[in-house]
């Protein structure tokens, strides 16, 4: 079974180790101890705990297909006459899209605003992502 350090979990989760520590430390993700002291967590429950995020609170019901949202903060906005390219920071991924400038003027995104990418593909590319 894959088994995973606090710190991978948090790198995989998007979020700080000290918040993956104090899920663990409140049961509302498991772990156990090794005969080195260090936590670790199971692939299986971690799947799981990352799925029920998903559905956390401040996710919302979303009236759309597209299931791959990702929150995160505009860190650059490049324009020209008719095209625009965003940069949103999303956790440790960087979402680059590109739509029409009257779009971006429209929906006011700035650098440094929150936004949300919503990914709807036919084809979406998996790689395996240990080196195990």
């Amino acid at each position: 079974m894959t088994a995973y350090r606090i710190g991978e979990a948090a790198e995989l989760l998007g979020v700080s180790v000290d918040t993956v520590r104090r899920w663990v430390d409140a049961g509302r993700l498991g772990a156990v101890r090794g005969e080195n002291g260090h936590r670790s967590i199971g692939g299986i429950e971690l799947a799981r705990f990352a799925k029920s995020l998903a559905g956390a609170p401040g996710q919302g019901a979303h009236r759309s297909s597209a299931r791959n949202r990702m929150s995160g903060i505009v860190t650059a906005v490049t324009r020209d006459t008719i095209m625009a390219q965003v940069d949103i920071q999303a956790g440790p991924f960087r979402v680059v899209s590109l739509m029409s400038r009257e779009a971006v003027d429209d929906l006011g995104i700035e650098v440094g605003s929150t936004a949300i990418a919503v990914i709807k593909s036919t084809n979406v590319v998996i790689e395996r992502g240990d080196e195990r």
